[in-house]
């Protein structure tokens, strides 16, 4: 029998980072028949403690956070921080002896990385966005190969390392264009009508959730079906009211409706059940997180994307840039959405000609085996 090889994920902060890595993982279970042994390091506060066990994974988390954008007393617990990651991450990989260590972004990887970059082990990352993030800047010129999912980084990261390889997304995407009909008759829509789909990921986007509240009326005339994920920061009752944005003061468990109709309309908190989702789908509306683009390519329907302005380097934008710059999605800024988002779902929902435009070109953006490429290069580097 071979050695056991044993691998260090380091990935946190965003499920942008924490899915991928995981998809990533169980594509190396099955490369290695389970002959392998994997740890993942995050941060101690952040979702991947809770994401990463669920999953079936060990993870350890390290003390750390970024620096705040505002002046605030937290910035002076920063390099204490830092120092306290570093020294653990000698602890880990000293105690662990990986064979390769593999980052996926967010401020656990910076330490991680470096302290394996030092040790001079085998080192990957991934970024998965069209505008690189700081802690994979950093790690540039430290590790052997960068994975990235868009064309032209190399005005972020040195040529000689870079390997396109997309993002890896859950495999119960990769083919939906077979499910309508269930799709149809699990959520109980009209068959005879276009399906809008909204989503903003598990905590709700504010301002795409209040331009559709807004225009609620406008879709109903539409005569559409509608599949809204409001996410948990964010709940309406049939009457159109808010129950629940922030947890209201107000508010209980009780009258907080998690999944209710209007119509055809059919409002959720959370859709567990994406695959059917998206194959109920005519058109969508997203953030354009890169996990989100990952996932709307390779189901290949006509998007809305509504950047978030609220993320590092605001590349959002940059990565729904990238797709209409290629006429592969439709973009609307957040402070125009609630005036222009819903009046351009109706025209996009009415017009089937740029709809298959759409698809036609986002396509181009699929790639559905990012797994077993990002697999492929961590094969090579332990070699």
């Amino acid at each position: 029998m071979s050695k056991i090889k044993k691998i260090i994920i380091s990935a946190g902060g965003t499920g942008g980072h924490i899915y991928p890595a995981i998809a990533v993982a169980q594509a190396l279970q099955k490369r290695l028949n389970n002959n392998v042994e994997f740890l993942f390091v995050g941060a101690s506060d952040r979702m991947e403690m809770e994401k990463v066990p669920k999953a079936g994974f060990k993870i350890v988390g390290l003390w750390i956070s970024g620096l705040q954008r505002r002046i605030t007393y937290k910035n002076i617990l920063f390099p204490f921080k830092v120092i306290s990651s570093i020294a653990k991450s000698f602890g880990i990989i000293n105690n662990f002896k990986p064979d390769v260590v593999i980052g996926f972004g967010g401020y656990a990887s910076s330490a991680v990385l470096y302290v394996a970059s030092l040790k001079k082990l085998p080192t990957l990352i991934h970024e998965q966005n069209s505008y690189a993030g700081i802690t994979n800047k950093i790690l540039k010129d430290k590790v052997n190969k960068i994975c990235v999912a868009y064309d032209n980084m190399e005005k972020f990261f040195p040529a000689n390392k870079l390997v396109k390889t997309g993002n890896p997304i859950r495999q119960d995407l990769l083919d939906v264009s077979n499910k309508k009909n269930e799709a149809i008759d699990f959520f109980k829509l009209d068959a005879a009508k276009k399906t809008v789909l909204v989503i903003g990921g598990s905590l709700g986007a504010r301002t795409i959730n209040e331009s559709i509240l807004q225009g609620l009326d406008k879709l109903k005339e539409a005569n559409i079906n509608l599949i809204w994920q409001t996410g948990k920061n964010f709940q309406i009752n049939s009457n159109n009211e808010i129950l629940n944005s922030k947890k209201s003061a107000n508010s209980s468990e009780n009258n907080s409706s998690l999944e209710f109709r209007i119509s055809n309309f059919q409002i959720r908190e959370f859709i567990y059940e994406m695959d059917l989702a998206y194959a109920a789908a005519d058109v969508v509306i997203s953030r354009a997180g890169a996990l989100s683009i990952a996932e709307l390519a390779q189901v290949c329907k006509p998007v809305i994307l509504v950047p978030s302005p609220n993320v590092a380097e605001d590349h959002q934008t940059k990565n729904a840039m990238a797709l209409v710059s290629k006429n592969a999605a439709i973009l609307v800024k957040d402070n125009e959405a609630k005036s222009n988002l819903v009046n351009e779902t109706i025209k996009l929902i009415n017009d089937e000609g740029k709809q298959k435009e759409l698809m036609n070109n986002i396509s181009s953006f699929a790639l559905p085996n990012a797994a077993e490429l990002i697999v492929d290069e961590v094969i090579k580097i332990m070699k």
